[in-house]
């Protein structure tokens, strides 16, 4: 079975291949536009359905993975930032605040398997962090290409109080819903995914256990 995960995300590729199944990367050709009209659990999901289905659809008899994660602060969707400037606009607006992640996986499976979409909901607390601490933040140039400007696997763990819910959600793409999806699907899946979460050992994760 042809695994594709459609993200250029390297956070994203990184949790994926944790599973130890092999997978191709394809770069998906979707233009993500944020609509006014759509609550945020549909629009995340339709932006991953979106990715898979640029993928899939040169792709035929493969099984496709998309994603996307989206912020909410106090019911306005937060994005990847434009620039440094937008950047340094979204953590003031985020500080000393909890906001809530959204990350969407949808999986288009082309061997005759159902398919799979989901939704994971992240709280996560700020600290009240200072204008210096801002600066500082943004020097280590983690803030690129990330939803909130901010990186919960890097530096930007320093800026954090408090995290509630899957932490691998809030890094980029939860994996117990995939691998359950695979193993669904007659998929080795490597992994004591189990285990795994029990112990916590990626990265930051510990700090918020």
């Amino acid at each position: 079975m042809r695994l594709i995960l459609a993200s250029t995300s390297p956070r994203r590729r990184e949790i994926l291949a944790l599973l130890g199944v092999p997978f191709e990367l394809i770069a998906p050709e979707f233009d993500e536009r944020v609509s006014a009209h759509l609550s945020i659990e549909d629009e995340v999901l339709d932006f991953a359905l979106g990715k898979a289905r640029s993928v899939a659809g040169k792709n035929p008899h493969s099984l496709v993975i998309g994603s996307d994660t989206m912020i909410s602060l106090g019911g306005d969707k937060i994005g990847k930032p434009a620039d440094r400037d937008d950047a340094a606009r979204i953590l003031r607006a985020l500080a000393g605040k909890t906001h809530e992640i959204y990350t969407s996986v949808a999986i288009l499976d082309g061997c005759g398997g159902p398919g799979m979409q989901t939704v994971e909901q992240v709280s996560v607390a700020m600290r009240p962090y200072t204008e210096k601490e801002i600066e500082r933040y943004l020097c280590c140039d983690e803030s690129d290409d990330k939803a909130g400007a901010y990186s919960i696997q890097g530096q930007g763990a320093s800026l954090i109080k408090s995290m509630t819910g899957d932490y691998l959600a809030a890094v980029g793409m939860p994996l117990k819903s995939i691998a359950d999806y695979l193993k669904s699907r007659q998929v080795a899946v490597l992994l004591d995914v189990e285990r795994f979460y029990a112990d916590k050992a990626y990265l930051n994760w510990r700090m918020f256990a």
